[in-house]
């Protein structure tokens, strides 16, 4: 089969994982991006996982010919208080287990609809090629904490 699209949501996933594996170093102070937005491990987690349920949620919707639900997330324009949570092992734990299962099930979804469903274009919405292109930029949430590294500050990036 040609090359899944969907592979890249995978890879992006195991970028995600490799930067969260650092992230139990986290200090507990925000790290500050861009000078507005406001980062912690577990926001990072939240919007990596939010992204990958909804956009698998429109591929399903959009192979099974129906609307995708709109997206109701808040995004990172808030930072919940769940946010400041630490990072613990066990977070990473489930994060490696949800993560990867989601980048998994992306690739079994296009490889079962097959090259043909991939470029087939879904006005308004996009082909199933550009959401997953999409979705790999997951990796941006997790670069927004970046490496972490015990006795380091990381406030501001």
């Amino acid at each position: 089969m040609p090359n899944n699209p969907a592979q890249l949501v995978a890879d992006a996933v195991d970028r995600c994982l490799t930067l969260a594996e650092t992230w139990l170093a986290w200090d507990g102070r925000p790290i500050v991006t861009d000078g507005a937005n406001l980062w912690t491990p577990a926001k990072a987690a939240r919007r990596i996982q939010d992204h990958l349920v909804d956009h698998l949620a429109e591929v399903e919707a959009l192979l099974a010919g129906a609307a995708p639900l709109p997206d109701a997330w808040h995004g990172r324009t808030v930072t919940l208080d769940s946010d400041w949570s630490r990072f613990a092992e066990l977070d990473l734990s489930e994060a490696r287990s949800r993560w990867t299962r989601l980048g998994a099930s992306y690739v079994h979804r296009y490889s079962a609809a097959g090259p043909e469903a991939w470029d087939l274009p879904r006005d308004p919405n996009w082909t199933l090629r550009l959401i997953a292109e999409h979705v790999a930029g997951i990796t941006w949430y997790a670069e927004q904490v970046g490496v972490l590294r015990f006795g380091e500050s990381a406030s501001i990036r």
